[in-house]
């Protein structure tokens, strides 16, 4: 059956897909904007939040990748018409993934305070990093699971359930943070920034507990583990490898970031966190045109429909360009109310203004290299996305850096970097798909 593409098609699975996108940053904002008000040690415990945010959000994605190559190949497989051919193939994905997790986790909570102090924290701040990351990262294997799950769902063209349990744990998250973090007098007692990590930690395990009903009641793909191994199990395990190379380059320019930021002294890592929020929340959010096209863009090659295909990159690209401005517009007319969610400290509220301009005007560079990037997933392009993502990361990015840092740019080194590091990304993209594809449609 042929792929439609056009608005309410492309719309169908974008909306919903962008409400599930950000809802792992909403929940990071949410954190940070109750974190942030806590009347006790509230820049210490913002500090912490942002660098363990920081130091999950790397182990997330590191592996996480199988998500993306889970809804690639299902969607090939889909529009080729052999779905069930790679009906065995997600339980065998899963499996592998949760027990690296599981790995993971065991091997990174015996030396937790070494890590943080990689990030340079130290005193109260070393000490509040520690207890909230012993508390979250025993929601670390629950989320890489609902990650897979979504991938399965996004694969068989469905954003619809995805977004319910991205909705779910966000309500569920932002409930419990008041809850928990300021307490019910006489009832509950304020945890702070321990009462967070448990908000997390909970609404992760409620997500998990929905995806795996939702899989089980609503689609006939088994999470038995049945033998043999699939023939593609090779072939994602190669994906998620080179979305695994990228992601820890991804993840340096992260990490470097917060490094630096924790260096320069409490004020601009609070403001550095918040701008961070901000940033990924707005990239999630564009990035639900990113998910449309990893859908349909992988379904679309299955079929080998070249000219729908090119059609897909220009309509959505355009899609999402007309977001990142609405975004723009928005985030210049509340520019400093905005600031006033996150903080009631005035030296971090003007570090923080003083570079959120540069986060705004790079909202349109974002749109085009999350679009592609989607679009590149589905493809199953993962070999050129890590090629592009480290060369963005270590001929863009760190030169910028540290030539700020050599000039004394403070957070505007830090947010230079980003947008360089961005322009490199889609560029790339750009350059590639064209060269790639062009020559395939029946027209050109």
């Amino acid at each position: 059956m042929k792929t439609p593409i056009n608005f309410k098609a492309i719309n169908r699975l974008a909306i919903p897909a962008t409400i599930a996108g950000i809802a792992e940053p909403l929940l990071s904002i949410t954190d940070t904007a109750i974190v942030g008000n806590i009347p006790v040690d509230g820049v210490e415990s913002l500090a912490a939040a942002g660098i363990v945010g920081s130091f999950l959000s790397m182990l997330i994605w590191v592996l996480g990748q199988t998500r993306s190559a889970i809804s690639a190949i299902i969607s090939q497989y889909l529009g080729a018409g052999r779905i069930e051919e790679v009906k065995t193939l997600p339980a065998q994905a899963i499996f592998l993934n949760i027990s690296l997790a599981v790995l993971v986790l065991l091997s990174t909570i015996y030396i937790v305070e070494d890590i943080f102090r990689l990030f340079n924290a130290s005193g109260k701040i070393l000490e509040y990093c520690v207890s909230y990351y012993s508390i979250r990262v025993w929601g670390f294997p629950l989320t890489l699971f609902v990650f897979a799950v979504m991938g399965i769902f996004r694969g068989l063209q469905n954003t619809y359930y995805p977004m319910l349990i991205a909705i779910t744990g966000a309500v569920l998250n932002i409930g419990l943070d008041f809850l928990l973090v300021y307490g019910v007098e006489g009832w509950i007692p304020a945890l702070y920034l321990d009462g967070a990590a448990w908000a997390s930690l909970i609404a992760q395990g409620s997500m998990a507990v929905m995806a795996f009903l939702l899989l089980y009641l609503k689609t006939d793909i088994s999470l038995k583990l049945r033998l043999p191994i699939n023939p593609e199990l090779r072939r994602l395990i190669g994906m998620s490898l080179n979305l695994f190379v990228r992601t820890i380059a991804l993840n340096v320019a992260m990490l470097l970031a917060v490094r630096e930021a924790t260096d320069m002294g409490p004020k601009y890592i609070g403001a550095h966190t918040i701008a961070i929020n901000l940033w990924l929340f707005s990239s999630f959010f564009i990035d639900g045109y990113g998910a449309a096209a990893n859908i349909m863009g992988g379904r679309l090659l299955g079929a080998r429909a070249y000219d729908d295909l090119w059609m897909l990159a220009k309509r959505i690209s355009g899609y999402g360009v007309v977001v990142s401005l609405v975004l723009m517009g928005s985030a210049f007319l509340f520019y400093y109310p905005i600031g006033n969610i996150f903080s009631n400290e005035t030296v971090v509220l003007e570090t923080f203004y003083a570079v959120f301009f540069i986060l705004i005007l790079g909202l349109p560079i974002n749109t085009v290299a999350f679009v592609l990037d989607g679009l590149f997933k589905g493809l199953g392009e993962m070999k050129y996305l890590r090629n592009t993502l480290l060369a963005a990361t270590f001929l863009g990015f760190i030169p910028t850096l540290y030539l700020g840092k050599y000039l004394d740019w403070k957070l505007y080194g830090i947010w230079m970097a980003f947008t360089v590091w961005m322009l490199i990304r889609g560029g790339a993209l750009v350059w590639k798909f064209r060269k790639k594809f062009r020559p395939l449609l029946q027209n050109a």
